[in-house]
């Protein structure tokens, strides 16, 4: 295996898949989600690839957006520690409490469970996260029954998410990739949205209105007076949120939703004068440069406005990868946050209950201890 790092060695990387280079996955991941884009490569992952990133385009974010504030205005008046019902009511149309309850229970174990040695023995996190996603491609294969009937029935609305190219996924494809969806942005948008909350509770200053970092709170105050009483957000609306990106952006530098992936030589390649024998993995992680002072000076600084202007050197900010297998997830995730960060920051403030909090990743960050928060109205 060899480690690339450093910006250059980002761009390498990221440009020369399908050329030199093909995304790898550990074999559980590989066994759990088989007719995903994971697993394919070249011109069929291109194809599978722009399928997908309909669930995320410009038309599909304007349908979703006032969606996702009325879930997330739900979710705070009733239940918020519960986590499932945004990633599940955008991408799979779920609406039924019982859907979501069963999703949510096998959801987490196998998130939690998707990287793991092959020790396939009962009682073992390898025996149990099969398990676990079988149970939940069976949900969504009832809803890709329904959407495919629907289909039939010449509902275009429903037609992207299956047709590209003349054309249709099979529904094992459909299934697994529904699945892909969901694992990659329900819980990389509830790790950052708590990990924002984790921040900010630790700053008092960026709830003052008399300091320049409380501009993300002016901007979020703003956009809610601008709003008639029950008006709901819309993607145009997310799109003055500049300041509440740049602090998300702050957060996703200091601790990025991945801590690294791989790749795999499809050739024999010469790179900074060492030969890369074909077979080989390649591992990068988006910390070699997000933390680097010699990109960001004062690197643990929570610093929001170092976003803005030209914004950082090309290759070293890459929370999310680059190039043409990117996240999936990136556009999706942009606004969910700030959506949920709106309603938040116009009802609460907050401060953090164990200061310093330390972060693990189970894969993706989450706080050790859960985040206890005390809560405040405005």
């Amino acid at each position: 295996m060899a480690v690339f790092v450093g910006p250059v060695a980002n761009k390498f990387l990221f440009t020369n898949v399908n050329n030199l280079l093909n995304v790898w996955w550990p074999p559980s991941v590989k066994k759990l989600m088989r007719f995903s884009l994971p697993q394919v490569v070249g011109d069929e992952a291109m194809r599978m690839r722009q399928i997908l990133m309909t669930s995320a385009d410009r038309d599909a974010r304007k349908n979703y957006v006032d969606r996702m504030d009325l879930v997330a205005q739900n979710h705070i008046r009733t239940h918020w520690e519960g986590k499932q019902e945004l990633s599940c009511r955008i991408f799979a149309s779920i609406d039924e409490p019982v859907h979501i309850s069963r999703l949510a229970y096998h959801f987490d174990i196998f998130l939690k469970r998707v990287i793991h040695f092959p020790t396939n023995l009962p009682g073992t996190t390898c025996y149990r996260a099969p398990k676990a996603a079988n149970a939940i491609k069976e949900e969504i294969r009832l809803i890709a029954r329904q959407r495919r009937a629907a289909l039939d029935k010449k509902m275009e609305s429903h037609k992207k998410i299956f047709y590209s190219s003349g054309k249709f996924l099979s529904e094992s494809e459909i299934v697994d990739n529904l699945l892909l969806l969901l694992l990659a942005s329900h819980d990389t948008t509830t790790a950052l949205i708590t990990c924002v909350m984790m921040y900010l509770g630790e700053l008092p200053e960026y709830f003052l209105q008399t300091t320049i970092d409380c501009l993300w709170l002016t901007e979020q105050s703003d956009i809610t007076k601008s709003k008639e009483p029950g008006e709901l957000l819309k993607l145009e609306d997310t799109q003055k949120m500049r300041y509440s990106w740049s602090v998300v952006s702050k957060v996703l530098r200091l601790i990025p939703p991945i801590i690294g992936a791989f790749r795999e030589a499809v050739v024999d390649f010469t790179y900074a004068g060492y030969i890369i024998p074909k077979g080989w993995k390649l591992y990068w992680s988006p910390d070699t440069t997000i933390k680097d002072p010699a990109y960001f000076p004062n690197a643990e600084d929570f610093d929001p406005s170092r976003y803005g202007g030209a914004g950082p050197v090309p290759y070293t900010y890459v929370p999310f990868g680059g190039g043409p297998r990117m996240c999936l997830g990136y556009e999706y995730l942009k606004p969910v946050i700030l959506v949920f960060l709106h309603n938040i920051a116009k009802r609460f403030k907050w401060d953090s209950l164990i200061p310093d909090e330390k972060v693990t990743y189970n894969p993706l960050p989450s706080p050790s201890q859960g985040l206890p928060i005390r809560l405040q109205l405005h």
